[in-house]
């Protein structure tokens, strides 16, 4: 293997235990902006969850963040998941929390101990992402978008390695859509590494980067004729 973050050679993504990808080659590098395409059903979801240690890998080779995934083992899997920040579509936040306790759940059961250091670290993500103000809401008095930008902040606590975004925008209107999209590309201006499924093809127009598309069974890269 190299010193990429994301290496997989000669895989097969699994869906309910048949393979819905095969022969799937894909290299990540630190830096890197990267959209995964395709139908619904077509293996994006697939291939982020056996990344990030939901779903096993037992054919090829694949290693993410220095993990083995042919060998990774269950009590490895919450310790890969602190060097990744995983967003979601429907956001996933807990609903009887406001904002400030979701963020301080993730650090406790991602190891934190020291009050002060949790304490600062969250009001630190939330006013990089602009949400100082939504500190003691609760998602229900969210809207969307904010929603997102907790579930983003929430993703970047542990400063990851790698961001996995499945379907960011897809609960969203297009011009919120834009807001969270600028948030990812600035990340990564900034030197963080995104992997993001969509299917949103005008934000991919609108922020071209390397894009891979599954379909029939097979991953690769297709090229997007930007006007």
């Amino acid at each position: 293997m190299s010193d990429s973050l994301v290496k997989l050679v000669n895989a097969a993504i699994l869906q309910k235990g048949k393979p819905i990808l095969t022969d799937v080659n894909l290299e990540i590098n630190q830096g890197d902006f990267c959209y995964l395409i395709g139908s619904t059903g077509s293996g994006k979801s697939s291939l982020l969850k056996t990344l990030y240690g939901e779903l096993p890998l037992v054919k090829g080779k694949g290693e993410i963040v220095g993990y083995d995934l042919r060998k990774l083992k269950n009590k490895e899997i919450p310790f890969l998941r602190r060097k990744l920040g995983i967003v979601f579509q429907d956001f996933k936040l807990l609903t009887d929390r406001s904002v400030y306790d979701n963020l301080l759940f993730v650090l406790k059961a991602t190891g934190w101990k020291d009050k002060k250091a949790m304490d600062h670290r969250i009001r630190e993500i939330l006013e990089e992402l602009d949400l100082t103000d939504k500190i003691y809401s609760f998602p229900f008095e969210l809207s969307g978008g904010e929603q997102q930008r907790v579930s983003i902040a929430r993703a970047l606590l542990n400063k990851p390695e790698l961001i996995l975004a499945d379907e960011p925008t897809g609960n969203l209107d297009p011009e919120t859509s834009n807001e969270i999209m600028k948030i990812l590309r600035e990340l990564n201006e900034q030197g963080q590494t995104v992997v993001m499924a969509t299917h949103d093809y005008a934000l991919i127009y609108q922020y071209p980067s390397t894009t891979y598309k599954c379909e029939d069974g097979k991953l690769f890269e297709v090229q997007f004729e930007i006007d």
